[in-house]
C-alpha cells in the first residue's frame, strides 16, 4: 500500500501545541514504533527546524531521525531512505528542494521507498513536492507555478486560507490553463492519498477545509476534524 499525507499547514512547526496531524501521520504506519525521517531540504536544513522536529517526535511512540543534504550522514542515500517507515518533508523553498533532490538523486530514492510502502508526508513545500504541479513563492515576491515529482496527479496549493493571495492566484492559474485542476488545503488540513487516490481529508482545526478546484468550480471536500469527540 502506498500512502501520501500532504498538509497545507500545521504540524509541529506551525502548531507546536497541537499534535493532531503529526499523530495522525504516525497512526497510519503498521509499525508500533515507526522510523520517521525528517527531510528539511526546503529550509536549507535549518537547525532550528530540525530541533523542533526532534522536540515533538522524541516524545511520541516512534524513532525519529533526519537526513540532510547539506551535511550528509551517509553516502548510501538509497539504503538510508529505504530503511524508513515514514518520510516527513518540511516547508520552505520548493524550487530549491526539487533541484537538490534531483542533483543528489534523493527523488529517486524517495520514489523507490514510496513504492516499497514507506509513507510520504509533508507540509507546504513538503506537500507540493508530491504533486505534478502547484503554486509556490519560491521565486521571490509573488506566487508562480512550479512542476514537481508527479506522484499524485493534478496540482496543489497549501496555505489556502493562510496567505491572502493563495486562493485567487491558484484559481486564476487553473482557470487560464497554466496548471491543472487540483487540491487546495487550508492551514491545518491534510490530504491522505492511498495508492494515489484521495482517501480522507483531515484537519487539526475545527473550521479548516480542503477543496478541489477546477476551471469553473471550487468544491469543498468532506473534512474530518481530528479533535472531534466521539
Amino acid at each position: 500500500m502506498r500512502q501520501i499525507i500532504a498538509m497545507g499547514g500545521g504540524g509541529f512547526s506551525m502548531e507546536p501545541e497541537n499534535p493532531l496531524l503529526d499523530r495522525y501521520i504516525l497512526e497510519q504506519s503498521s509499525q508500533k514504533r515507526p522510523k520517521i525521517c525528517f527531510i528539511g531540504t526546503a529550509s536549507g536544513d535549518a537547525d532550528s527546524y530540525i530541533e523542533k522536529f526532534y522536540h515533538f517526535f522524541q516524545q511520541e511512540e516512534c524513532e525519529p531521525t533526519h537526513f540532510s543534504l547539506f551535511k550528509p550522514s551517509t553516502r548510501d542515500i538509497k539504503k538510508f531512505i529505504m530503511e524508513q517507515d515514514i518520510i516527513y518533508v518540511g516547508g520552505g523553498n520548493t524550487k530549491n528542494l526539487m533541484v537538490l533532490w534531483k542533483e543528489w538523486e534523493l527523488d529517486v530514492a524517495i520514489r523507490q521507498a514510496y513504492n516499497n510502502g514507506t509513507i510520504l508526508a509533508g507540509i507546504s513545500a513538503g506537500s507540493l513536492c508530491w504533486f505534478e504541479e502547484g503554486v509556490t513563492d519560491s521565486y521571490g515576491d509573488k506566487l508562480e507555478p512550479i512542476s514537481c515529482l508527479g506522484l499524485i496527479s493534478g496540482s496543489n496549493c497549501p496555505h489556502y486560507d493562510g496567505e491572502e493571495d493563495r486562493q485567487p492566484v491558484y484559481q486564476k492559474l487553473i482557470k487560464e490553463g497554466i496548471i491543472g485542476a487540483g487540491y487546495a488545503a487550508d492551514d491545518g488540513v491534510a490530504f491522505h492519498f492511498v495508492n494515489e487516490e484521495l482517501k480522507d481529508v483531515v484537519s487539526s482545526r475545527p473550521q479548516a477545509q480542503g477543496y478541489y478546484v477546477d476551471k469553473s468550480l471550487e468544491t469543498k471536500l468532506s473534512t474530518t476534524y481530528l479533535g472531534a469527540k466521539d
